[in-house]
């Protein structure tokens, strides 16, 4: 990207070869073509020449964006800056039309910045004219170009604005380009909610970084996310295009505990056990993930493939497709609390019969989809395997609070 200042000097000297502002009386002498008047002698005497105008100092400016410059971003204040004259008139435009950008000037008309900022994928023409010492004036224009669609950077954030959640939803920002200043964009995001509860991010990928507090939201609190991405640099040149802000409301406290040792789930609303169902987990070849997890998306019914796991015709694991009903995603890979196959009804509070998944009864699995929605939590206890990793699902609360807070950015 081309930021460098671009520096011009007119001086009253045509053997220099730059620009003259015309008029001035040592120009005009030596050309002859201004003679500045004449004054009445008296009879007999000798004429008396009349003495010339002092001539002007040369006006220096300097103008940014530099003349022809490309990538610029919009963030960049335009200015104009001149020392030996003064400045009669801008206009800041975009070459295709529209309205000048508008701007203000300091120091007696020596300088001029503008004060909106600029649009993206732009060719803005920046014309100007300047005065000297002596009143004559000059317009000079140059052209720069704004940051263009290939180095544009997005983002998008879950959970949606004005939605309403569980207190283990954590924020997750998805952004469209690799985020190599990250430091920089966190700078620019500033989370706060109406229980005070300050977080951390944490960066998943260079494209993903979730946001957490150190504990569970606060139930019934408001969190909003204020994002001022416009014209941040994410760093290889990607510059980000948008400002927005987001709230979400976080509900009461809704969590099931299910116990490998009991096989069961116990659910307590707002701390206080409510309803107690048995339950079916992970067999010893597919143990199900333990620590928490929290409800990703939720389906009346779902088609299930041995497919999507891995499995295929023949495998000893392998089984035919179905609907799942009442499912409530936990992990992208595949755990998902869910109505059992009626062959797995015996199985429920007795024994581990499936891939990983949390198989319920008819009446305990749709009591947990009408109950639990995205946010809400399930710990899994017991289960001889540590949980699901950070990218699979929202993992977040099983990384220790110390590690998830001083992640290095780099």
């Amino acid at each position: 990207m081309q930021e460098k200042s671009s520096r011009k000097r007119w001086i009253l000297a045509a053997a220099a070869g730059v620009l003259v502002i015309g008029g001035a009386a040592g120009v005009a002498a030596a050309t002859g073509a201004f003679d500045g008047g004449t004054t009445a002698q008296a009879p007999g005497s000798a004429p008396s020449p009349s003495k010339p105008a002092e001539p002007a100092i040369p006006v220096e400016f300097t103008a940014e964006p530099a003349d022809a410059a490309v990538e610029v971003n919009p963030v960049t204040v335009p200015t104009l800056k001149v020392q030996h004259g003064t400045i009669e008139s801008v206009s800041l435009a975009p070459e295709a039309g529209g309205e000048d950008v508008p701007g203000e000037f300091a120091g007696n008309r020596t300088e001029w910045a503008a004060s909106e900022p600029l649009a993206f994928n732009t060719r803005y023409t920046f014309t100007f004219t300047l005065a000297d010492s002596n009143g004559e004036t000059k317009t000079s224009s140059q052209a720069f170009h704004t940051v263009t669609p290939p180095n544009e950077a997005n983002a998008f954030m879950g959970p949606l604005d004005q939605s309403v959640v569980g207190v283990g939803h954590p924020i997750e920002i998805n952004f469209s380009e690799p985020v190599l200043n990250k430091e920089a964009v966190e700078a620019a995001i500033t989370v706060t909610s109406t229980s005070g509860q300050v977080g951390a991010f944490y960066w998943i990928s260079d494209n993903k970084a979730r946001y957490r507090p150190e504990t569970f939201w606060e139930p019934n609190s408001t969190v909003t996310v204020d994002m001022k991405l416009f014209g941040v640099d994410f760093g290889n040149s990607m510059i980000g295009n948008f400002n927005e802000k987001r709230t979400f409301q976080v509900h009461n406290s809704r969590v099931a505990v299910v116990d490998n040792l009991t096989k069961t789930m116990q659910v307590f609303i707002d701390g206080q056990l409510t309803r107690s169902f048995p339950v079916t987990l992970g067999d010893s070849e597919w143990p199900s993930p333990s620590g928490y997890q929290v409800v990703m998306s939720q389906h009346s019914t779902l088609p299930f493939r041995a497919e999507s796991i891995g499995l295929k015709p023949g495998d000893p694991a392998y089984y035919e497709p179905f609907d799942a009903s009442w499912a409530s995603r936990l992990t992208n890979s595949g755990v998902f609390v869910h109505q059992a196959l009626p062959g797995a009804m015996g199985a429920l509070g007795v024994i581990n019969v499936s891939h990983g998944c949390i198989g319920m009864s008819p009446e305990g699995a749709k009591y947990f989809y009408d109950t639990f929605e995205p946010g809400d939590l399930v710990q899994v206890l017991n289960t001889g395997v540590g949980p699901a990793a950070m990218w699979d699902g929202y993992g977040d609360w099983n990384v220790p609070w110390t590690e998830y807070s001083t992640q290095a950015k780099s």
